[in-house]
């Protein structure tokens, strides 16, 4: 089992149910106002966070509570129409191609005697979302979970044909206006009088919690190209993004676009430390003592092949890696290069774990070295003084078990997202000032959370489960998490179209889910 929420200090289970605080009610006969700005037929674009998907799924619950739904509510006061959702047909979030489950139920917390079941498990049921049950009409939030931008202009996307080959996106696909249609294209047939655009997280994020197993793919300005997996190169970005503003500045009275977060900002890369190797003192001098020997095994094999003693010491020496009583860095995986021949070192500070990382195997070994009764007996043929065979030294150097690139972001990876990100949110914040949109630093606010915001009744922070901000898939927010954005937004464009609309209240707003109805 994957126990990683090992390490949250959890306070009584009770408070992570949440139950909503209060906080500074709008006033019922007070009069708000528009400003420059019209919001008679308001339309949404982006992917999850837009959709209102949290828990790993999109349900009903987590669509009444997206956002641009509760920036609708907001608009109501001062003018603002009908706005439509396509909404699950439950709230159980898993989907259906021809009767077969094509994505997973939601996840929830549950418990056992009072105490939290870790991880969270998804909800059980048989979900009734259908995605060949095609939903008419228009639909005034069109966030598609799983977009990248360039996917809002690709003709087919929401293709029913194309779910089954991984051509076509399965949400859209239950709303597209036609097998050909895109993203845009269904949008901008609305004539929106105002919009919102938050795209471009998924852009990065595949990547990203993918543990950087995909391609950086700067450089490569054919998108058709890309994996799920890969950062979209900044100038395709940038290209994508000027269309979908031109497309919809055309005729909208205004607008409000979002940056990029940083993703060291979420729980699903800042939940487990890297640092959670804690080592009794007798276990660290072993463990010390161990890497010793494979610095001295690797120094004899180079000098056996004709590596002069000195050069051979000096490579050799960044593996007698020292352990300490306390925390320790885990080791880390890396690509074997000339000068780290065995590929593996100690994780350095800003590195970090997944989320879905495997803590039971971490307990076992994985993050440090895999003893087997083989190579303790190699290890006492070294303590005596004693040459191991070739095969034996073997065992010793496959003994580090270095974590896997898929449950980690190293330094380089890190680079590579947060290069992309810059230069998106550069090409973001550009246009909104040129095209005079309103504009949320989500960057900012998600960093702000992470500090921890302060409302009535209550506080708000990133800490996974008990934070309040984030849902269990440790990515997406709570439906408080996005009344925090719809505030923002609301000031935003209180402050470009000279509107006075109100906050929501916090408050009012749930967190996490408990259900014992789990599998």
């Amino acid at each position: 089992m994957k126990n990683y929420i090992k390490f949250l200090p959890f306070l009584a289970f009770g408070l992570m149910a949440c139950e909503p605080e209060l906080d500074q009610a709008i006033e019922e006969n007070e009069v708000y106002t528009a400003g420059e700005a019209d919001f008679s037929n308001y339309v949404a674009l982006g992917n999850s966070l837009t959709a209102g998907y949290a828990d790993r799924a999109l349900y009903i619950q987590g669509q009444e509570n997206s956002y641009p739904n509760i920036l609708s509510g907001q608009f109501a006061l001062v003018g603002g129409g009908e706005f439509t959702q396509p909404l699950m047909a439950d709230n159980l979030g898993g989907l259906t191609l021809n009767g077969n489950q094509i994505a997973e139920n939601r996840l929830v917390l549950s418990s056992n005697a009072g105490e939290p079941v870790i991880p969270p498990l998804p909800i059980t049921g048989e979900p009734q979302t259908e995605i060949t049950t095609k939903l008419s009409g228009s639909f005034n939030n069109m966030g598609v979970p799983g977009a990248k931008s360039y996917h809002l202009l690709a003709p087919g996307y929401g293709s029913l044909a194309g779910v089954a080959t991984g051509q076509a996106n399965p949400y859209f696909a239950r709303f597209s206006s036609s097998e050909n249609a895109t993203v845009i294209e269904d949008a901008l047939a609305q004539s929106p009088s105002f919009f919102s655009l938050w795209i471009g997280n998924n852009d990065i994020l595949g990547y990203a919690t993918s543990g950087g197993t995909g391609v950086d793919q700067t450089g490569n300005f054919d998108a058709s190209t890309y994996a799920s997996n890969d950062i979209t190169d900044p100038n395709v970005f940038a290209g994508v993004y000027s269309q979908l503003i031109e497309g919809l500045t055309a005729s909208a009275s205004g607008g409000v676009v979002y940056n990029i977060p940083n993703i060291t900002d979420i729980p699903f890369f800042t939940t487990v430390p890297n640092n959670a190797l804690v080592l009794d003192a007798q276990t660290a001098g072993n463990l010390t003592g161990f890497f010793q020997a494979v610095a001295g095994i690797f120094t004899q094999g180079l000098i056996q092949q004709g590596i002069p003693p000195a050069q051979a010491q000096a490579l050799a020496a960044q593996y007698a890696i020292t352990f300490s009583e306390g925390p320790n860095r885990f080791i880390i995986d890396v690509p074997v290069t000339p000068s780290n021949p065995l590929g593996f070192r100690q994780m350095q500070p800003e590195e970090l774990l997944l989320l879905t990382i495997d803590q039971g195997a971490l307990a076992q070994g994985y993050g440090s070295v895999a003893l087997s009764p083989e190579v303790m007996q190699v290890l006492g043929i070294l303590q005596q003084g004693g040459t191991p065979t070739q095969e034996q030294a073997a065992l010793v150097l496959d003994a580090v078990n270095g974590i896997d690139d898929k449950d980690a972001l190293d330094a380089s990876e890190l680079q590579a997202i947060s290069t992309a990100r810059t230069s998106y949110n550069a090409t973001i914040q550009g246009l909104a000032q040129a095209n005079g949109l309103a504009f949320v630093d989500a960057n900012g606010l998600l960093q702000d959370v992470g500090q921890g915001v302060s409302f009535p009744g209550g506080t708000i922070t990133s800490s996974f489960v008990t934070g309040g901000g984030f849902s269990l898939d440790g990515v997406h927010l709570t439906p408080r998490g996005y009344a925090l954005v719809a505030n923002e937004t609301l000031r935003a464009i209180n402050l470009t179209y000279g509107s006075d609309l109100p906050d929501v209240q916090l408050g009012t707003y749930g967190t996490i889910y408990l259900s014992d109805n789990v599998n």
